[in-house]
Parts: structure tokens; C-alpha cells; sequence
């Protein structure tokens, strides 16, 4: 019998992740696309890159330090796991520089937009950045000598800084921080196109005033990354909202795990910093070019260039709430919707009227990560001012939102909501909205299901699916989660959703198996799940089983991929494919062919033990026929992409699907295109319907 807990079945999830993020970056590369497109790409490969330092190689970093020697599904332990990473990590390093100077700064200068360093300024240039040094960035620096009596500061995590060396006896040292309130990219005046400068450009040029009487031997660039995944002791807190405020207070100031550093910095400053920051050679990666590339984002922005990027896809209206009150379509039908390409705005509305309706009594709502400025979060408190019921679960959590989580909950509890701040051990993940409603026939519950958060900014960029129903079975299954949330409620007697961590995994092995166990029977059988992530072992093994037994698997897996495909008598069943694209993909949807008669979930949750074990998730299933033909056109669609999916290869690399003898097919174009048309049509029967002549019975 073939062990499946073979090492050689599996890949790193760390190295795996790596493989996407390198898939990010090939659209940085692609010529296709235009160049501030391509820029935004590679500020996202640098945005992602951060994060994955500030956890997860924190993380293993840790794990050595501890001595934990405990190899991962793949046989690597902590230890070669860092050293793979840190190989890989210097490859994608140099192939992000390598498109930005060689690729996308080029494109830029031939568009006009010209980068310039400060030799290259005309006279009227140069008289600008004097009056703007010093009537803007010279009151904001700070140079921090560093000597006997001054030890080394305590830089903050991905702050820009400059290392200067003066000439003395022996070298002195002083730090300056390139302020983060003023914009690192200056634009100058000029008379051909559009010129800029870097402002650490400008400070290194000026660096003389800070230092007047010293004589300026050399200065450069660096940048660190340090640990900032929380560590909260949620048993020992009495107050989780004060323990997560004092570790976001923290964050900034963990240990450095990674030095980013300009290419011609002195031998001097270079040992200077590693001995004060304690790393190896292996944790300073040497820049060829402007540190931090996140900055990008901003200009990618730039306005006045809408040439230079992507046509914007207008999110169409949902026909379904257009000239009707959302709860009598709801009881019409339940209603599928697919953004970005269907707008976010029914969602919001569906919040929104539910606070301003004088038949409502109660709204009850999870919240993982909203904006900055949520119209759903204001809609709560409305409805909390109008005297509605509103109780709210906050995950106080959701890495990197945590302050602003705090500050909504904040505003939520003042307007008199009920806030629940999450569960000691657990993520509240769910994306689930309840609306109770007298009516004159008694209550009803309306909810809302979906697989992305309750945010109107990541609606426009993230592909979710959500699901408007008033059926009863859900409504039930809906308040009794709040209950077991909120409350004391041991009652996991679910009529259709699954729930994370009480049965969401074991249900999805039971379709995995029910399906292994048809293919068995009559040789048939079919599995497609679109998800973020597969890393949970057990799933993993099942598939496995099932491709074993002839079952025919697709994968649509956007990031990390554990599983391995095609292995011979394994997996040879299983194919996956990565689509990255424009918008990203986030949506889980969960297909079982089951003789012909599929079952179909849409799912907060990804394959990962995280999301199995450690967090509360819900998987609902898709029981309305017309619906389920919507969400099988867009798994088949996917599937059969041309443009922007990768498939996965033995090694765990990734390719473009070869087009040759295929139609060019991209699917989120077909998407957002068949919403504008069905958007369309529904208009112009709308126009004909409200020109037809009123019929008079005699």
C-alpha cells in the first residue's frame, strides 16, 4: 500500500508561496500589459515579499532559535528551509531590479516620464529642490549620531534610512530616516514630459547641512524588515482589545530579519550595520536601485496617464435590486453575485435599507477586514442610532488590520452596537450578514453569505462570490452560528452551512470520499475546487485517494499549492492551474460531480489548517439550479483559460498554459464583458417594458 505521508508527495509551503509570488512578478515582466500596470504588479511582488519576512520567515527563524527540529510534510526542516528560501529570495530580488531598470524605467522614460538623479537637473530644477529642501524636508530630518554615548537606534520595520560615514581618527557614523511624511517621489518642474526625483536623492545631495563641520566620506541607503507577527497570550488577557493595541504598539520594533542595502554602500558601512543589526551575509540582500519598492504603488496612480494603464471594468449593477425593495427580490429568488464585475453596492444597500427600514429589528454581522471609511461599518451604527438590534463580531486578528479593526469597534460600541471581539483561540473568518424583518405573514431572516470580507475597497480589485437568500433552513443555520458566536450555545445542528472548526473539514472529506467511492464503482467522477491555498495534509491525502481511484481532478489554486501533481499512480488525475491577473483572485468554490447531480459549496475557507482547525469559517451550499449552472460556466471558464493562467509542472515551477490549436480565452474579461451584457439587456427591456401602452379593460 503507497504511503502517502511520503516526503517526496509534497511541496514546501514556504517555497511554494514563493512560486506565486514569482507568478505576480511575471506580469510585472509582461509586456502585454501596460507599463504602470506592470509597476503596480511589482510593488505588489514587494508589498507580498515584507509580509512573508514579517511572519513567516520570522517564524522559522524562531522555530531554529528554539531548536525545533521537526521536519514539515515535504522532509525539510526549519533550518534547510530557511536556507532554501534565502537562495530563492536572492534570485527574485535581482529579477525585481532587473524589471524595474531594465524594463519598466525605460518604458516609463520613453512615455515621458523621466527619473532623474541630481547631476541630471537643469538650473530651474535645481533652484526648486533647494527652496523645497529647505523650506519642506530640512525641518523634518533628524540625524542621529552614533557614537559611545549615543548607541545605535531603534529603526522601525520597513522605514527608508541613510547611513553616513565621515571622515575622523576612526569613522564616525550617523543614521538619517527618510521621513515617511513626505512623498518619495518629487516631481519637478519641466519643459518635456514629466520629471521626478527620489527625496532620499535630494537628501543625500544636501547632506552636508546636517553635519557642517564634518567632512561627508560616503552615504547610503538601507532598509530593514523586522518580526511583527503578534504573539498575544489570549488565556492570560482580561482585555484582548488593550493586549492587541500594546502589541500593535510593538510591531514595529521586533527583531530584524532582513536588510535591504544600496549596491555601492562602503565596505565600512556595510560591516557597520550588519554587526549593529546582528545578521548574516545570507540576510542582507544588496540592492541595485531604489529601496522599498511598495513605493510604486503611488505612482502607478500617477495622474493624467490613463494611457498607460488597463481600461478601467466598470462593477454593473445587479439586475435583480434595480427599482425594488432588496428584501422583496430576495423572497423572489435567492441571488447570486459575482465581483468585481457585479457591484459591491448591493451588498452595501442590503446594510444600508436594513438600517433605515422601520420593519426591521435586529442585524447581525461578522467583520474581518473593512476600509478605511466603511459604508457598511456606518450603516451599523445607523442602524444602531435608529434603534435597531445591531450586533457586530469584530476579529480583532485580522494581521495588519488590527488598528483599524480596533478603531471601528470603538465607533461601533459608542453608537450602542453589541461588539463581540472574536473567541480566545480562533480567527472569525466568516463573511455571514443576518437581517430579521416583521412582516405582516410573521419573521423573516435574510442573509447574506459570501467567500471575501464586507470591504467596498477590496471588492473592486478581489474576485468574490456571495449569495442573498431568505430560505428559512439558512436563516436558521445563520442564527444559531451568531448564537454559538455571541453566546454560550453548544447547538451545531446545522440544516445546510458547515462550520469551521466544529465540521467544515470532516464535511469536505465526506464529499471527497463519496466521490473517491463513485469512481470506484462506475469509473466516473469529478472534483474542481478553486481556492487560495492547499496545504492541509488530510485534504491533500484524500485527493490523492480519489485521483487514485480515477476520480478526475482540477485545481484552481492562486497561491500555495502543497499537493503535487502528476505524479505516476498518485496524482495523475489531478491537474492545477494559478490564474493571476488584474484583479485577485479570492472567491472558494467547492464542485462535487456526484453522479451527475453536483453538489456545489461556496466556502470562506481555504485548504489550510488555519482555516480547518484554527478559525470560524462556513461553507454554504448552492442549491438554486440556475445558480448552480452560473458558478459551473464560471469554474469551466477559468478552467480553460489561455491568458493568464499557469500550470502547475512536476517541480513545483510554474507555466503559461500553451495557447496552440486553443481560443484565446481571458476569463475575467469574459466575466466583467457577459456582466455588461446582461446588464444591458436587462436596460433595454426595462426601457421597452416602461413604453408599453397600459392595457384598459372595458
Amino acid at each position: 500500500m503507497t504511503d502517502l505521508n511520503n516526503p517526496r508527495f509534497y511541496f514546501n509551503r514556504e517555497l511554494s508561496w514563493l512560486e506565486f509570488n514569482e507568478r505576480v512578478l511575471e506580469e510585472a515582466l509582461d509586456k502585454r500589459n501596460p507599463v504602470l500596470e506592470r509597476l503596480k504588479f511589482l510593488a505588489i511582488t514587494a508589498s507580498n515579499m515584507d509580509e512573508f519576512f514579517m511572519v513567516r520567515v520570522s517564524g522559522i527563524i524562531e522555530q531554529i532559535e528554539a531548536g525545533f527540529n521537526r521536519t514539515d510534510p515535504s522532509g525539510l526542516s526549519p533550518l534547510e528551509q530557511l536556507r532554501a528560501i534565502t537562495e530563492k529570495v536572492h534570485r527574485i530580488t535581482t529579477k525585481q531590479y532587473n524589471c524595474l531598470n531594465r524594463a519598466i524605467l525605460p518604458k516609463l522614460k520613453k512615455n515621458e516620464l523621466l527619473f532623474l538623479t541630481y547631476d541630471e537637473l537643469d538650473k530651474k530644477q535645481k533652484i526648486f529642490l533647494k527652496d523645497y529642501f529647505n523650506s519642506t524636508i530640512f525641518p523634518v530630518l533628524t540625524p542621529m549620531a552614533i557614537d559611545q554615548s549615543r548607541r545605535f537606534p531603534l529603526l522601525s520595520s520597513k522605514s527608508v534610512n541613510i547611513i553616513v560615514e565621515m571622515d575622523a581618527d576612526e569613522p564616525l557614523y550617523a543614521l538619517v530616516q527618510v521621513p515617511s511624511v513626505i512623498s518619495r517621489i518629487i516631481e519637478l518642474p519641466s519643459t518635456i514630459g514629466r520629471n521626478f526625483i527620489l527625496l532620499e536623492h535630494v537628501i543625500t545631495h544636501f547632506i552636508k547641512e546636517l553635519f557642517i563641520g564634518h567632512k561627508v566620506r560616503s552615504c547610503s541607503t538601507f532598509r530593514i524588515t523586522r518580526n511583527s507577527d503578534m504573539d498575544i497570550h489570549e488565556e492570560d488577557s482580561d482585555d484582548l482589545l488593550a493586549e492587541i493595541e500594546k502589541s500593535i504598539k510593538s510591531r514595529k520594533w521586533g527583531e530584524p530579519v532582513r536588510l535591504e542595502i544600496e549596491k555601492d554602500t562602503s565596505a565600512n558601512s556595510f560591516q557597520f550595520l550588519k554587526e549593529n543589526l546582528q545578521l548574516e551575509n545570507d540576510d542582507i540582500y544588496i540592492i541595485s536601485g531604489p529601496l522599498d519598492l511598495t513605493m510604486w504603488f503611488s505612482f502607478s496612480s500617477l495622474s493624467n496617464c490613463d494611457h498607460l494603464r488597463d481600461e478601467v471594468l466598470i462593477p454593473q449593477p445587479v439586475a435583480a435590486f434595480v427599482d425594488t425593495n432588496i428584501f422583496d427580490a430576495i423572497k423572489k429568488q435567492d441571488i447570486l453575485v459575482h465581483h468585481p464585475y457585479d457591484s459591491f453596492d448591493c451588498v452595501v444597500n442590503f446594510v444600508r435599507e436594513a438600517a433605515n427600514d422601520p420593519h426591521v429589528l435586529a442585524i447581525k454581522q461578522t467583520l474581518y477586514r473593512v476600509s478605511g471609511n466603511s459604508p457598511i461599518v456606518n450603516a451599523l451604527i445607523q442602524a444602531a442610532e435608529n434603534g435597531k438590534q445591531v450586533t457586530v463580531l469584530v476579529e480583532l486578528k485580522a494581521r495588519f488590520d488590527e488598528e483599524n479593526n480596533i478603531i471601528w469597534a470603538r465607533k461601533l460600541e459608542k453608537a450602542g452596537c453589541h461588539v463581540v471581539y472574536g473567541l480566545v483561540g480562533l480567527k472569525i473568518h466568516c463573511k455571514t450578514c443576518l437581517v430579521v424583518r416583521k412582516e405582516d405573514d410573521g419573521i423573516w431572516r435574510y442573509v447574506h453569505l459570501g467567500t471575501g470580507n464586507y470591504n467596498d475597497k477590496t471588492a473592486k480589485i478581489y474576485t468574490d462570490l456571495g449569495m442573498f437568500t431568505c430560505k428559512e433552513s439558512f436563516g436558521s443555520d445563520v442564527s444559531t452560528l451568531f448564537n454559538v458566536l455571541t453566546g454560550y450555545s453548544e447547538n451545531h445542528n446545522w440544516n445546510k452551512i458547515s462550520v469551521a472548526p466544529i465540521s467544515l473539514k470532516q464535511t469536505f472529506l465526506r464529499y471527497i470520499e463519496a466521490e473517491t467511492k463513485i469512481a470506484e464503482e462506475n469509473g466516473s467522477g469529478r472534483i474542481i475546487a478553486k481556492m487560495n491555498a492547499l496545504v492541509d495534509v488530510d485534504m491533500i491525502q484524500a485527493l490523492y485517494r480519489a485521483s487514485m481511484a480515477g476520480v478526475k481532478i482540477h485545481l484552481i489554486v492562486r497561491g500555495i499549492c502543497c499537493l503535487k501533481s502528476g505524479i505516476e499512480a498518485i496524482s495523475e488525475n489531478i491537474t492545477v492551474i494559478s490564474v493571476v491577473d488584474r484583479f485577485l483572485e479570492h472567491s472558494r468554490i467547492y464542485y462535487f460531480e456526484n453522479n451527475h447531480n453536483p453538489r456545489i459549496f461556496l466556502a470562506s475557507a481555504d485548504w489550510m489548517p488555519r482555516n480547518l482547525l484554527r478559525r470560524v469559517e462556513v461553507a454554504f451550499p448552492v442549491e438554486d439550479e440556475a445558480l448552480k449552472q452560473e458558478i459551473i460556466e464560471v469554474l469551466n471558464i477559468t478552467l480553460k483559460d489561455t491568458v493568464k493562467a499557469r500550470i502547475q509542472n512536476k517541480d513545483g515551477s510554474y507555466d503559461r498554459v500553451d495557447k496552440r490549436g486553443k481560443q484565446k480565452i481571458h476569463s475575467q474579461l469574459i466575466f466583467h464583458g457577459r456582466a455588461v451584457e446582461n446588464f444591458g439587456k436587462f436596460s433595454e427591456q426595462r426601457e421597452r417594458d416602461m413604453f408599453k401602452p397600459q392595457v384598459v379593460l372595458s
